[in-house]
């Protein structure tokens, strides 16, 4: 049987897409990039809500721990005193190896005698040395307490580490993240209500450099 050859202005006129074919498509792409654009946004949402402690917004469970100098640190030493930034870590955690430094240099900056908050950075490692030596090597000036069986991790819920709160005068923890976040001098900035300074001005004097 035969085939039916059609002229070539006939062919191309039937690739041709009408006008409402063509908007059609258009609708169909723009609805399918807004639909992705939701999911993608979504998905970042409940990630953050993930990450976030199941404390936050709840009484910071009550703590008595050592710190590498001996002394006991517990939550009523600074009840009605001072805001305090609770971080659990480990000599041996990746993530934490790069919080450290930039907490370090956040204390520094932003830190005195007379600041009204504290940072307590909590080892969970099972080696007090192991805590130790990385203190001492990386130059950790806040203090730092041995968690070694992880009993206050525990009463924390802490699930991966870093994981860092911050609690207030009151003993309520306002703020918990699970994770380590290049952004951190920032929102530690928002939650503890320190002002940027300006260029030139001082550090270390409860403010923040930029």
């Amino acid at each position: 049987m035969g085939s039916t050859t059609f002229p070539r202005e006939y062919v191309v006129r039937k690739r041709r897409l009408s006008a409402p074919a063509v908007l059609a498509i258009v609708a169909l792409a723009t609805f399918t990039f807004l639909i992705t654009w939701r999911a993608h946004v979504l998905e970042e949402t409940l990630e953050r809500q993930s990450r976030e402690p199941a404390l936050v917004n709840q009484p910071a469970p009550e703590f008595a721990v050592s710190a590498l100098d001996g002394q006991v640190v517990s939550l009523k030493d600074f009840h009605g005193q001072k805001k305090l930034v609770v971080t659990f870590w480990a000599s041996w955690c990746g993530p934490c190896r790069l919080e450290m430094p930039q907490l370090t240099d956040f204390y520094k900056r932003n830190h005195n005698a007379s600041s009204d908050f504290e940072i307590l950075a909590v080892s969970i490692d099972e080696d007090p040395q192991a805590a130790t030596a990385f203190a001492t090597a990386n130059q950790l000036t806040f203090p730092v307490l041995l968690d070694a069986k992880q009993k206050m991790a525990e009463a924390y819920q802490v699930e991966g580490i870093p994981t860092m709160f911050v609690i207030d005068k009151d003993g309520k923890i306002t703020y918990g993240h699970l994770g380590y976040d290049t952004g951190m001098n920032f929102w530690l900035r928002r939650e503890l209500g320190i002002k940027e300074k300006k260029s030139g001005e001082g550090s270390a004097d409860g403010d923040a450099s930029p």
